[in-house]
């Protein structure tokens, strides 16, 4: 423990974190395996984590359950619209108040911190009948508007997180550029926008994924005119059963895990891709955003 080198502390903190991420990854894993599972290898006892064969037929069911290519579609555009949306907003609020001093500024932050702490259920009804009145129930815009107006998704966590990084900032190159002349405008998008690209990239995946993974406001709003696949993957038994009714010739009637879990692997593969694209910059905002602004 007093080496140069720590062999203990070592394999204590690599057992550590290898415990913690079995705990992650097994779920993952656990997908994985059944969902190259056959029905045979499923109700086989003595087969366990080790298929003995790959069997890719689950995911046809899955993907024709799913629908899945042309939903990813809507998945898309019903998330990354307003993700984008919702961090450009979360920006200027955030800027606005950590480089303006103006009266009222101390409770206009407390309101925005109040739409997190309150529960979104509590505001449902009010907000459903307000967007029922505007007649944008059933399309995009029920998300697009509180996003365009800092009220998307937990957007008060990402104006915090603006108002830190830009609190950060040095005042000098402020200054500096208003000694060359150059507005409050220009500053925030040539200096103020540069700066804080870790902070554009962590809020705009935690605005990526919580859009992605909410199918409560989803249902709600949405109804049958948009869909994710998320939602699909909630009523999949049901289309299961319709699609491959029982006695259906040439198929198992009867859903099994291997099913399943071929869909629920299939549903959020699409975030894994882009957790696996962007980790390295992922990992460095959290980083930057969370210790320095420079």
């Amino acid at each position: 423990m007093r080496g140069n080198d720590g062999y203990l502390i070592k394999i204590l903190i690599y057992g550590l974190l290898i415990g913690i991420g079995f705990v992650y990854l097994f779920p993952l894993l656990h997908m994985g395996v059944y969902s190259i599972k056959s029905l045979d290898d499923i109700l086989n006892p003595l087969v366990n984590w080790i298929p003995t064969q790959f069997y890719l037929g689950n995911y046809a069911k899955a993907n024709q359950v799913l629908n899945f290519f042309p939903v990813l579609l809507e998945t898309l555009y019903v998330t990354v619209l307003p993700s984008i949306a919702q961090t450009a907003v979360a920006a200027v609020v955030g800027y606005g108040l950590a480089r303006f001093t103006f009266r009222g500024k101390n409770i206009l932050f407390v309101l925005v911190l109040a739409t997190f702490i309150i529960p979104p259920q509590v505001t449902l009804i009010p907000r459903y009948i307000f967007f029922n009145e505007l007649n944008i129930l059933g399309s995009l815009n029920a998300f697009m508007l509180p996003a365009i107006s800092g009220q998307g998704i937990n957007s008060a966590i990402f104006i915090l997180i603006f108002y830190q990084f830009f609190r950060m900032m040095p005042k000098s190159l402020e200054e500096a550029a208003q000694i060359d002349g150059a507005g409050h405008l220009r500053i925030f998008f040539t200096i103020a926008i540069p700066m804080a690209v870790p902070a554009i990239i962590i809020s705009f995946l935690f605005s990526f994924v919580w859009y992605w993974n909410e199918t409560y406001l989803a249902s709600i709003y949405f109804g049958n005119e948009l869909t994710t696949l998320p939602l699909q993957l909630q009523k999949f038994v049901a289309s299961y059963k319709k699609m491959f009714p029982a006695g259906m010739e040439g198929t198992a009637s009867q859903i099994n895990e291997g099913i399943r879990m071929a869909g629920t692997l299939l549903s959020i593969l699409p975030l894994l891709i882009v957790y696996f694209i962007t980790q390295k910059w992922f990992v460095e905002g959290v980083d930057r955003t969370g210790i320095t602004g420079e």
